[in-house]
């Protein structure tokens, strides 16, 4: 008989699915502590919903599949059900937000593959082709767009209406909790108070009149993600991914949560794609090749381009200006300005 661990349960809730969708709780992010005392089994988990329908039969899915495990005594399956952030006051589903023509999500399965670096430099792409840009750093936790655009002492102010007025740099309306935090202080917060400044990001600042807004959405298909896709009317999303396999595995991933609700998928880039030496002209595929394309032909879907990976990309992030803006002639910004004309053929403004 197998032992009863945290590791066998956890397998165990990979195969009960959420409701309506094909991905599992646990993937989904809804699993928060599991414990075992001999035979019984106690589970945590944290659903944001409005639908009570939807926990009951997570829990009874969820119970039902502990208690088929040999040897398990008593099974408690807690769910700690935390409404929803509120869409705007006689609101239904997905919302647009006022003068905003496009909305943009730049996902990935994965941290790690470079998507806050896609999600800067697709927004100054598409800023410097002419288009009204914004772009919204979703990544509560992990804020990366004050940084990457400079200005981090800067702080948000209000309007008359008490409406927060975004920072301006570069020629983009920018938001970030990078913006409202002091320099390596984190954002200690729960699921819930995530989700409420996210929606106040996006609801509650002055955007003005954008033809794209992009959100740089955090990794992952939890909580957050979900929230999003069901509240904003995206237009389309962008999936950011390394040629590796273990990175295409999670790719697919936000592929499918994004097919679930039926937000289209503009395309999928590869970011550091290769490495080509300054020094004899060779290129070196450091994290494999043709992983990016290979996806995007299985997703059915267009490959907006491969990104270099280049010293610049880096330095220029570090110092407050996308390389897209720092290092136009660069090969990576090269790719990214393709990327972004690219993105606007499929959601062009005219």
């Amino acid at each position: 008989m197998s032992p009863i661990d945290q590791d066998s349960i956890r397998q165990v809730l990979n195969a009960v699915k959420y409701p309506g969708f094909s991905r599992d709780i646990v993937s989904f992010g809804l699993l928060r502590a599991v414990s075992v005392n001999g035979s019984h089994i106690e589970v945590q988990l944290v659903l944001s919903t409005n639908d009570t329908a939807v926990a009951k039969k997570i829990q009874s899915d969820a119970t039902a599949a502990l208690q088929a495990m040999p040897g398990v005594g008593r099974v408690d399956v807690k769910i700690d059900v935390q409404a929803p952030a509120q869409a705007p006051a006689g609101a239904v589903g997905a919302q647009r937000i006022e003068g905003v023509r496009h909305i943009i999500a730049v996902a990935s399965g994965k941290g790690g593959v470079g998507k806050s670096t896609v999600a800067a430099n697709l927004a100054l792409g598409l800023a410097m082709d002419g288009a009204r840009v914004g772009l919204c750093d979703c990544d509560i936790h992990g804020p990366s767009i004050a940084l990457m655009f400079g200005g981090a002492n800067e702080r948000p102010t209000a309007d008359d209406d008490n409406r927060i007025l975004p920072i301006h740099r570069h020629g983009l309306a920018l938001m970030s909790m990078g913006y409202l935090l002091d320099d390596g202080s984190p954002a200690v917060l729960r699921g819930p108070m995530v989700t409420r400044y996210t929606q106040e990001f996006l609801r509650r600042v002055v955007w003005g009149a954008l033809d794209y807004l992009v959100l740089d959405l955090p990794p992952g298909t939890g909580d957050i993600q979900l929230t999003i896709v069901q509240t904003v009317a995206l237009s389309g999303a962008v999936i950011v991914t390394t040629p590796q396999e273990v990175a295409l595995i999670d790719a697919r991933k936000a592929a499918a949560m994004f097919e679930k609700t039926n937000v289209p998928v503009t395309g999928l880039v590869e970011n550091m794609s290769y490495f080509l030496c300054p020094g004899d002209g060779r290129k070196y595929d450091i994290f494999g090749t043709g992983g990016g394309e290979r996806e995007a032909k299985r997703l059915g879907v267009p490959l907006l381009g491969e990104v270099p990976i280049e010293p610049t990309v880096r330095e220029s992030g570090d110092t407050g200006l996308p390389v897209v803006a720092s290092t136009p002639g660069s090969g990576a910004a090269g790719v990214f300005r393709q990327i972004a004309r690219r993105v606007r053929t499929v959601l062009p403004t005219v």
